[in-house]
Formats: structure tokens, sequence, C-alpha cells
């Protein structure tokens, strides 16, 4: 299958009608003189601002809160390679499917700074609730508090946790063993798809759920190898971003985050998953991936060129959805919308796929 063609990328990049009459009616609101941390710059106001923007719209989800009488939840704290302790929360059906249940866990999204287990809870629900599933929602430490590498160290020690108790919480990883996340939770599910392999995670992974995902990390084009670079169009320093949500107008912006806040740079693949393709093993034997793309977001071409990348080069299998004309985490920020409506059901849809795939 030949690279997408200039012609086809620019297209997804084209704003929806429902998407910008969204953008009008129902702005992502600035900071208010009621919000407590108004006219502050600092990273941990903007934290806040995200995260109440976001939960005022959580009765609008197609879940807006817990559902004990389908789901059950439950907390627990693990301890991680430095002795810290992070919280775990395990969704359980519940009523138990008759053949067992799969395991599937879950990092969420907030550029590794940002974002709580209510970033993937109701992918949680559905999972547990629509396909059976033991879930796995991972609060992994955040920087600038605990920058680089402790994100994907903590990560990998949940990912550890749950293949080991996988017995002890209900699920049986040999109906299906499933990492996903969105955005910087895309970015540790593809890195950590690559540490399971060589590390020989066992049971092994059967899928990886890849949603918006940071891949290339906004690399400058200079530093993208000329066979690809055709394709890397959505980077802001190519095309200008007209993301209502991912609002990075220049790389610099995203260098600079990356330097003061995560502590990390573009030359470790335990950050930019991109780079596993020059390393001994490369993207290969690789679990299934399942993408979910949109078309207005900068981050468009990093998840379409690794998605090329594994199934015409790697040998992996993949499904992709790309949602032409909106923008990232759309469905979030928006969830009224039917097109949000129609993302969480190919979002359980994509799952189910993962599931059925065999080895």
């Amino acid at each position: 299958m030949a690279p997408r063609t200039e012609e086809e990328l620019l297209s997804y990049g084209v704003m929806d009608p429902a998407m910008a009459d969204a953008l009008a009616r129902f702005p992502v609101r600035d900071p208010q003189p009621s919000d407590p941390y108004f006219g502050e710059e600092s990273h941990s106001a903007f934290r806040a601002h995200r995260a109440t923007t976001l939960r005022e719209k959580h009765h609008l989800r197609c879940i807006p809160g817990p559902i004990p009488d389908q789901v059950s939840e439950e907390d627990r704290k693990i301890t991680v390679r430095d002795g810290a302790e992070i919280i775990v929360r395990i969704y359980r059906p519940v009523k138990r499917p008759t053949q067992g249940s799969p395991l599937i866990v879950m990092y969420h999204e907030g550029g590794w700074s940002m974002g709580d287990l209510s970033d993937e809870e109701t992918n949680c629900r559905l999972f547990s609730r629509d396909l059976g599933a033991i879930c796995v929602n991972v609060d992994y430490r955040l920087a600038p508090e605990y920058p680089f590498p402790t994100w994907i160290d903590d990560s990998w020690d949940a990912l550890k946790w749950a293949a080991e108790n996988a017995t002890s919480i209900g699920a049986d990883p040999s109906l299906g063993f499933i990492i996903g996340g969105g955005s910087a939770g895309g970015n540790i599910t593809a890195v950590l798809a690559h540490i399971a392999r060589d590390e020989q995670l066992n049971p092994p992974l059967t899928g990886q759920y890849l949603c918006v995902p940071v891949i290339m990390c906004f690399m400058p084009p200079a530093l993208i190898s000329p066979r690809y670079r055709p394709e890397y169009l959505s980077h802001p320093d190519i095309t200008t971003s007209i993301d209502p949500v991912l609002k990075i107008r220049y790389g610099a912006e995203f260098a600079e985050h990356m330097h003061r806040n995560l502590k990390t740079s573009w030359a470790d693949a335990r950050f930019v998953p991109f780079l596993y393709g020059a390393l001994e093993g490369g993207h290969r034997d690789l679990p299934p991936a399942y993408f979910q793309v949109c078309g207005l977001d900068p981050l468009r071409d990093e998840g379409l060129i690794y998605e090329r990348i594994l199934r015409e080069e790697a040998g992996v299998k993949t499904r992709v959805d790309i949602y032409k004309g909106f923008g990232h985490y759309f469905w979030t920020n928006w969830p009224q919308l039917q097109r949000s409506r129609e993302f969480v059901e190919d979002t359980v849809k994509g799952v189910k796929w993962l599931l059925e795939q065999k080895p």
C-alpha cells in the first residue's frame, strides 16, 4: 500500500462544520475570576484548569459516573521500584462472563504532567461492562514533580503487577491482555509494547490501543528520515495548527515543555517510541494495534506514519479509524456531539477487534 498522499493528509485537516459549530457555541473556556487559580501562570494552575473544564463536562459523557450495578471499582496501592506507592483502580463486571475476563491496562493522557484516573474511567467502565474485561487504570506519577523516566517506570511496574496478579484480580490474560491509552497514554502504551517484548513479559501482551498517540513527540522535521518526511505534514512547523485543544503553534513550544517540565529529550526511545525502529528488534513482534487519529490534531501524522510502519514494515496487524476535520480529544471536550458518541462506540469496537486477534 502506497504512503498516504499530501492531498489526502491535508484533506483530513479541514475543519468539519460540526466541529466549527461546537467551537463557536461552546469554546474551551479560559480561567474565570471564580476559579481559585485565576491569574496564575504556573503549571499547577494550568493543570487545575484542565481538570476543572473537563470535570464540568462529565455529565455529558455516555457514562457520566460510576455504574455500581454493572461495574465494581476498587482502588489499590502498589509499590513501584523506588519504594513509592501509586494507585491503580480495578474495574470488574458485576456479572462475570462465564468464559472469563480478559485483562486491559489503561494509561491516561495529559502530556505526562497532567491528568488522573478520571481521564480513562469511561473507557474502563465501557470495556468492563460491554467486553467483560477486568480493567486496571494506572495513576502514574506526573512531571514536573516527577520528571522522566518516572512515568514510564511507574507504568511498566504497574503492567508487571497486573501480569503477576491477573488471576487474583479475576482476569484471564489468555483471553486477551491489552494495554492502551490516549495522547501521552498512547505514547506510554507504544513504549511499553516494546519493553514488554524485549523483557519477555509473561503472559505476553495480545493487543495495544493507541488513541491519538504521541509517537515522534513533535520531533523537528529535519530529524525525521526523508523516507517519512513527505507524510509528516501535521507538525506545526509545516502546517499551521488549527486544533482547538492541542494549541501548539511551533515545535519549539513543545521542546520547551520537554526540557523544562519533562526533563527528557528526543534521543530516548522510552520517550520517543518511533526511535525503536532503529534499535535491535525494531518494531517487529509487537501485538496488534488499534489506532484512533484525528484530522485536525498536530499529532495526526505521527500516528498515521507509525500505523503504516507497523503494518507494512513490521508485519503487525493494525486497524485505524480517522476522524476527518475533528481535533485532539474532541470527544471529551464536546461529548454532546454525534461524532463524539461515534468515537466512543468505535473505541469499544476497536478494542473488541483487538480481543478477537489470535497470536
